[in-house]
């Protein structure tokens, strides 16, 4: 009796083990996620992040442009005016870059603002004088900090040499526009977001015994 369990508890292990066998040799290898969002490209990987830089910059120019342009009509103060019109001249330059750059790498862009733009558009289509003045420097000024530290991550981070090159513009191009807008006197910093609070520093007892070693 013993020795027919046993036979069968045998049996029953030899099942298992060559049931665990078949399943791992029919399940596909595991894809790591982060390998399958890049493509290889002849100026090396192209990640999401790179993607998302051309089609955010990209959008950028689609609203700011026809902003520029309402500036000219619209605007009370004269240096409002010229940086409207300064910043819609070199967001076309901009524009050119990106798509030249999207076609190399083989990104499809977009045609339009996205929803927040194309509001903050209709809310300055609707505003003359003072008023367009100040929400205009201000709704450019808070989407320039916004894109550039999209712009300086994926520059300071990208492995594909297209992107690095284009981040680089990219980044020039949102420096100047943010020093134009604040040259108007309007940019209200106080509702602009702060830089994130630094980690806490060590202690300087400790900070010095790490010195000591290194």
């Amino acid at each position: 009796m013993h020795r027919l369990l046993r036979g069968e508890l045998f049996m029953l292990g030899g099942f298992v083990l060559a049931a665990a066998v078949t399943i791992v040799l029919v399940m596909p290898p595991s894809i790591d996620p982060a390998a399958a969002q890049f493509t290889e490209t002849p100026a090396g990987p192209l990640t999401a992040a790179d993607r998302d830089l051309l089609v955010k910059v990209r959008q950028a120019g689609l609203w700011e442009m026809p902003a520029g342009d309402y500036a000219r009509t619209r605007a009370e103060s004269p240096r409002v005016k010229e940086v409207g019109r300064l910043i819609m001249e070199e967001h076309a330059r901009l524009d050119q870059l990106t798509r030249q750059a999207a076609k190399k790498l083989g990104v499809a862009l977009p045609d339009e603002p996205n929803a927040d733009q194309q509001r903050w558009l209709a809310q300055l289509a609707a505003e003359s004088g003072p008023a367009f003045d100040k929400d205009y420097v201000n709704l450019l000024r808070a989407a320039h900090g916004k894109v550039f530290t999209v712009v300086a991550g994926v520059r300071s981070g990208t492995r594909n040499s297209e992107i690095r090159k284009f981040a680089q513009e990219g980044i020039n191009f949102v420096m100047r526009h943010m020093a134009y807008l604040e040259s108007t006197g309007l940019v209200d910093h106080t509702q602009l977001p702060e830089a994130p609070t630094p980690p806490p520093a060590p202690p300087v007892a400790l900070a010095v015994e790490t010195r000591r070693h290194i």
